[in-house]
């Protein structure tokens, strides 16, 4: 019997080129499929983004969208030792790291969430570290998390409640469209977030 031929989403994913910017109607096919996870068990942190842009779910690849600053970001901050590309992003995985959302749906920008989903999504969430047991759980959006854990008055940094075992670090939204912060502010704030794992694993 033939073997069943891969997801769409998945050949999608393998068969475009790095650097290979999707269509109009790849964009717009986004919308109908969701990223997959870079995870598992035991990591020194997982990254949680706010969910997916069109561009990132076209290519496959999380903070995919040329702008975002996600991945200068980690390596200014001394988490990688080179600037990844996203279409490496399972390699994530070797450091220790790994990246999820907070919703799954993909969208042209977060705006469209409703704060029903946001709540849904932190729901999810706890049962995923439930399971896979990260150390560190980090934030990409100190508003989503605002409204998906209830807790209004949270600020950038380590939280004081945890979450299901895990550290609590919130950090800005890396979005190009985020002007309050630039790259020299996220190279501080990740940084800050490295240096209290580092000291977890002494």
């Amino acid at each position: 019997m033939p073997a069943m031929p891969p997801p769409k989403e998945e050949r999608t994913r393998k068969n475009r080129k790095e650097g290979a910017r999707p269509t109009k109607e790849e964009l717009e096919a986004a919308r109908e499929k969701t990223l997959r996870d870079v995870i598992a068990p035991d990591l020194d942190v997982l990254f949680v983004g706010i969910n997916p842009g069109l561009y990132t779910t076209a290519i496959g690849h999380h903070f995919g969208r040329p702008g975002n600053r996600f991945w200068p970001a980690l390596h200014r901050g001394g988490f990688t030792e080179r600037l990844l590309s996203p279409h490496e992003d399972e390699s994530l995985l070797d450091r220790r790291l790994g990246v999820t959302n907070l919703v799954a749906r993909t969208t042209a920008n977060a705006a469209e969430l409703e704060p029903e989903e946001l709540a849904a999504g932190a729901k999810k969430l706890r049962a995923k570290v439930r399971k896979y047991r990260p150390k560190v759980v980090a934030f990409l959006g100190l508003d989503a998390y605002r409204t998906g854990f209830g807790v209004k008055k949270a600020a950038l940094g380590r939280q004081p409640e945890d979450l299901e075992g895990a550290v609590v670090w919130v950090l800005p939204n890396t979005s190009g469209l985020n002007a309050n912060y630039q790259l020299p502010d996220f190279e501080r704030l990740f940084r800050a977030l490295k240096e209290f794992v580092d000291r977890l694993r002494a």
